[in-house]
């Protein structure tokens, strides 16, 4: 099946063809002037009040037999709030976000490691990495566009996950500065991973005085191609090594009046179901602990798209909102993606009785620390997933001249009162 070249959601305007190679040749090494930035952002960066610095933050080499090891480098933004984010161009990963609680005092609130070759292991589940060139999974690693077959990486066989073996979360992304905006850029190669088509993408990243941490996300391609980019942060909003225990305290809201229902391997079958008197209703700020335990499929947590419910007016939809009664903090998600996948970690290992055994099975975490089965959450705006095969499912082809553009903004905020957002009961229906 084939998708219908369709210029909604994130299909935008045209754009002009002597441009799609050029990008290659404009990427620039930190520090460059301001007027060679290749992508300039969707949104003026005029917050007086935050900072941006760089570190290094170890060396990658691309396979054992490499003789070049090249910098990772990490940036740190800081506004006048006192909010902290550091991303690193291994995978374009978000490896740290430090906010305050309602007392003023902070936490890291996003799983990750101390050191990039922990980022390397294969066993970092796709902790604060970029996800392309397809995030989620694609149906026995096939798919057909405008009537030619492709068969791609079978990295989850008999399907494909997440990109491939290698997808963007294993790359050593390109970075330029624009004063307080870092772009990080990578150009995947035509047949890379089975993908067609060579395609450049670039991500804005910046902080706000405000809060706000923002993603702008935009791809161009040389033949027509499948994409879906995400990103994989992790969240615990009472600190990254709080685990489960504090997890099932989150509050959660998400804005989809349906899912997309799968089969016992994960794959979409192609239905929608309204979330209506579900466990998956969350369009009221609901206790996770409250329906993890009551999914019906045998994963004892959430991994589903959410279908967000979107105007034709909005740019940006609200597409979530988590709150910790405990510690007063919230997030809230807006995007332009017609879909958001929840997870709750449910293939993490799981904790034992043993603290040694633990400190052998857990996946290795910042200072030190171990992360274990329903230790954080993530939220991963997006297409709906395998929408290349799904042709009722919004337009998944990205067709040369087009771009495709993905808004993702993280807002932090305290309050003090937890009746701002109330849990109300609603009755439930165990099963689709």
């Amino acid at each position: 099946m084939s998708n219908i070249k369709n210029n909604s959601y994130h299909l935008k305007k045209k754009f002009d063809s002597s441009l799609k190679l050029k990008f290659d040749e404009s990427m620039n090494n930190i520090g460059e002037k301001r007027n060679k930035n290749p992508i300039p952002s969707l949104r003026s960066c005029c917050d007086v009040g935050v900072t941006l610095t760089v570190e290094r933050f170890g060396y990658y080499q691309e396979n054992k037999d490499s003789k070049i090891a090249k910098p990772v480098k990490k940036f740190i933004w800081a506004n006048k709030s006192g909010m902290v984010v550091e991303a690193i161009n291994y995978g374009a990963t978000i490896v740290a976000i430090i906010v305050p609680d309602k007392k003023g005092e902070f936490e890291d609130v996003v799983l990750g490691c101390d050191c990039v070759e922990d980022y390397m292991s294969p066993t970092n589940p796709y902790m604060g990495a970029t996800i392309g060139r397809a995030c989620n999974r694609i149906a026995r690693a096939n798919m057909v566009i405008d009537g030619e077959n492709f068969d791609l990486s079978r990295n989850a066989p008999p399907h494909m996950l997440h990109g491939g073996f290698k997808g963007f979360d294993k790359i050593l992304w390109k970075a330029c500065r624009d004063d307080k905006k870092i772009t990080m850029s990578y150009s995947s190669k035509d047949g890379e991973e089975g993908f067609p088509g060579h395609l450049n993408v670039n991500i804005v990243f910046y902080l706000t005085d405000g809060n706000e941490f923002v993603m702008e996300y935009r791809a161009f391609t040389t033949k027509p191609t499948y994409v879906n980019i995400t990103n994989h942060t992790y969240f615990n909003l009472a600190g990254h090594q709080s685990g489960a225990e504090e997890l099932y305290n989150h509050k959660i809201c998400i804005n989809g009046e349906s899912i997309t229902h799968t089969d016992k391997q994960n794959i979409p079958t192609g239905r929608i179901i309204p979330v209506g008197g579900t466990t998956f209703d969350l369009r009221i700020p609901t206790v996770l602990k409250e329906r993890m335990g009551r999914i019906p499929e045998t994963i004892n947590g959430f991994d589903h798209n959410f279908c967000v419910t979107m105007s034709d007016y909005q740019k940006n939809s609200f597409v979530a909102k988590v709150f910790h009664p405990g510690s007063g903090r919230m997030l809230e998600i807006y995007s332009n993606q017609p879909g958001v996948q929840l997870y709750t970690a449910n293939f993490f290992p799981e904790k034992t009785g043993d603290e040694i055994l633990n400190r052998d099975c857990g996946i290795i975490g910042k200072d030190d620390c171990r992360y274990f089965k329903h230790g954080a959450f993530a939220l991963e705006t997006q297409n709906y997933p395998d929408a290349i095969n799904h042709p009722d499912f919004p337009p998944s082809v990205l067709y040369p001249g087009d771009i495709y553009v993905h808004t993702l903004r993280y807002i932090f905020s305290v309050s003090e009162d937890v009746s701002t957002i109330p849990v109300k009961s609603t009755p439930l229906i165990y099963g689709l």
